[in-house]
């Protein structure tokens, strides 16, 4: 694992550490309909390798369609921190836009995997590409 990052909401309400599983390796973005949304860029994660610092009642829980994959928001700030994903239960998948001194636009070319059609259903894969060229 890598070293521990400083993460946090928006607000700073709630506040964790992170130790990425293989760094900025592997980013990943999913087109199912809640990532689609919310447009996150993710990082991962073992389970072991999330300590929420502060905020730990602030934390409010989401889960739709199977209700397997548990994601995490500020319930002051909305904003995503990071989920238990459903693919890998074992792994959280981390929001990159809340580690402190990276922003998604640091990363030029995302892959996006296909989660509208979920790996456990038959689907799965790379669905294609986000880009992004700073002007």
């Amino acid at each position: 694992m890598s070293e521990k990052l400083a993460a946090q909401c928006h607000c700073g309400a709630v506040t964790f550490s992170v130790e990425l599983l293989n760094g900025f390796n592997g980013l990943r973005r999913c087109n199912c309909s809640y990532c689609r949304m919310r447009g996150a860029v993710m990082a991962f994660a073992p389970l072991s390798g999330i300590t929420v610092l502060s905020g730990q009642d602030k934390l409010s829980e989401y889960r739709f369609n199977t209700r397997q994959a548990a994601h995490f928001f500020c319930s002051v700030c909305g904003i995503y921190t990071f989920h238990q994903r459903r693919s890998d239960p074992n792994q959280y998948a981390v929001n990159v836009a809340c580690l402190a001194g990276i922003s998604p636009f640091d990363f030029h070319d995302v892959e996006v995997v296909e989660g509208a059609k979920h790996v456990s259903e038959g689907g799965g894969g790379l669905a294609g590409r986000m880009k992004f060229f700073p002007q």
